[in-house]
């Protein structure tokens, strides 16, 4: 079955309106929405909230950048 969007689940709305959802359905602090945005990648890429995974360091390198002086 080929993907549809479903039309019904959104409706237009005005600038007003969508400026006094987000400040009523807004984590109040800064430490909330992290928390909230923790448990949405815990959710998108499947890891348990409590234990996610580590940071793979190999895949990132350090290296000094070399200063040049003009003249």
């Amino acid at each position: 079955m080929p993907f549809r969007l479903d039309r019904t689940a959104f409706h237009a709305g005005t600038h007003e309106e969508a400026e006094a959802y987000h400040r009523d359905h807004q984590p109040d602090t800064p430490t909330e929405r992290l928390r909230a945005a923790m448990y949405l990648n815990s959710v998108a890429y499947n890891y348990d909230i409590n234990n996610p995974p580590r940071l793979d360091r190999t895949m990132f390198s350090c290296r000094s950048h070399t200063h040049r002086t003009n003249g």
